[in-house]
């Protein structure tokens, strides 16, 4: 199995108004609250061990590596896992190209993942794709990963960008992929990109059942983008992670946050105003 590609890096809005973050429905705070390394990327590549403890130290206890891991060693693999351990956190998945589902490389993605104590090995972008036989091409890469994944003990996932909710030939892309993709392919919902395109991030959970075992907590807002802390845009929060939480099989939450000045004290902001819609 090769890799197809190269990676590359407003009815809802109208009816949704920005809801206070501390209107929280039901909660549920046992699931784990995590952070994408790629919102503190700088700061990762200048001082990794550092930057896994400072993130500790907040109160994040989830991270998800991005795709230069990919470029580690096994023996540095067991460094960083030593690193993790010690700060208490826990790496429940990777980001990665597509490079990782191919037959070259998906031996080493394996063997890192497994020592890091990884459970899902994500798809973070299948590239510039134009037509809907690329997806359903990506879709059977996907298909056939799952498999492979399962039998050393991992599974597969699939990370959605804006590209995926914008209609080619009448479809979704992101439609395309989880009709032709096996329930145990994880969807993980990037909640910012379905807000912007417009879509239901509510409605998506809803629509795929016990699929959506983990969401990046990417907020957005019509004046300022993704240049807000979580909780300080459009998002409808309360309502999501309910549905997250009872519908959609959620395993754990990853905090995304991309754009600001001060990466370190941005995510500590977003952790703590996430802390008010589900308490410790």
């Amino acid at each position: 199995m090769d890799s197809i590609d190269r990676l590359t890096r407003r009815t809802f809005l109208a009816s949704t108004a920005v809801l206070p973050i501390a209107l929280a429905g039901a909660t549920d705070s046992s699931i784990p609250i995590g952070l994408e390394l790629y919102s503190v990327r700088d700061e990762l590549n200048k001082d990794l061990p550092g930057t896994l403890r400072t993130v500790a130290k907040m109160g994040y206890q989830v991270v998800e590596f991005y795709a230069p891991y990919m470029q580690w060693t096994p023996a540095y693999a067991r460094e960083v896992r030593s690193i993790l351990d010690d700060a208490g956190l826990r790496c429940n998945s990777t980001h990665n190209g597509l490079e990782s589902f191919s037959t070259a490389k998906m031996p080493h993605a394996i063997e890192l993942n497994t020592i890091i104590g990884s459970h899902y090995v994500v798809l973070a972008s299948p590239g510039a794709l134009k037509t809907l036989d690329e997806y359903k091409h990506v879709a059977d890469t996907l298909t056939g990963a799952v498999a492979i994944l399962e039998a050393a003990g991992l599974g597969a996932g699939y990370h959605n960008h804006d590209a995926e909710w914008r209609p080619i030939e009448g479809r979704k892309p992101l439609e395309i992929i989880a009709a032709n993709t096996p329930h145990d392919l994880m969807l993980q919902l990037d909640v910012g990109t379905c807000v912007e395109t417009g879509n239901d991030p509510v409605a998506w959970v809803r629509a795929n059942p016990g699929r959506i075992r983990s969401m990046h907590l990417k907020e957005w807002s019509p004046e300022k983008g993704y240049k807000v802390a979580f909780g300080e845009g459009r998002v409808p929060w309360p309502q999501l992670l309910d549905a997250a939480e009872s519908v959609g099989g959620v395993e754990y939450y990853l905090i995304e946050q991309e754009q600001s000045g001060d990466p370190l004290e941005m995510v500590r902001e977003c952790l703590a105003n996430y802390r008010k819609v589900r308490p410790a």
